[in-house]
């Protein structure tokens, strides 16, 4: 099966990528990685990718949908992909279309996490992380919190919170992604793709609610 998730911040989408990855054996794909996998390489690529980046300048779409397109191309993809971040606007819903169709693949589910934004903002606030593994945590919600306090449970290192968790950046980024993903949801709508999933309760009653969809 292959997925799209879209959700907004602090929606857990990291958490239900990896609980669907684990499962169903899902490569999970993100653009963003992607091009720092790429710049990574020390590539010709990379580097004229790197030029542009540390410059604050677009990537344009082209350039994402070749990587992704050589993505898709690696033997992991065999049962299905998890695409995270991608597409964020119409143009680029409608350039994966073309390409997706050209390698005869096709996108079975379109999973939007939706809640509600005082909850957003709860986990937001509360969310730490493992600056070693990754590793997400959240101070607030009981199921996430780790078994030492301000410790991550595998690396044992300090956890530490987003520069950017406060109320009022949280607020700007949460209307500005609701703005700018409706025409998206709408698209996914149209062709009968989304699912839209309350992800009001715990991560597995979420995760339980993703597998009712996709089975």
């Amino acid at each position: 099966m292959n997925i799209i998730f879209i959700a907004p911040p602090a929606a857990g989408k990291g958490t239900q990528s990896s609980l669907l990855v684990e499962k169903y054996g899902l490569a999970h794909i993100s653009t963003g990685d992607l091009l720092r996998e790429e710049v990574a390489s020390g590539s010709e690529f990379g580097k004229m990718l790197n030029e542009q980046m540390s410059k604050g300048m677009l990537v344009s779409d082209e350039v994402v949908l070749n990587l992704l397109r050589n993505r898709l191309m690696k033997d992991d993809v065999t049962n299905g992909f998890i695409l995270d971040g991608y597409p964020r606007n119409l143009t680029q819903a409608d350039m994966l279309d073309n390409m997706l169709s050209e390698l005869n693949m096709k996108i079975d589910h379109v999973l939007y996490l939706d809640m509600d934004k005082e909850l957003a903002m709860h986990r937001a606030l509360g969310r730490i992380s493992c600056p070693k593994c990754g590793k997400s945590y959240n101070k607030y919600e009981e199921v996430m919190k780790p078994k030492v306090d301000g410790k991550c449970d595998d690396c044992h290192e300090d956890l530490i919170s987003r520069s950017d968790d406060n109320e009022e950046s949280f607020n700007t980024r949460f209307d500005t992604y609701l703005d700018n993903t409706q025409p998206l949801l709408n698209y996914y709508k149209e062709k009968n793709l989304l699912n839209v999933i309350d992800n009001s309760g715990t991560p597995e009653e979420t995760f339980d609610k993703i597998k009712e969809v996709i089975i």
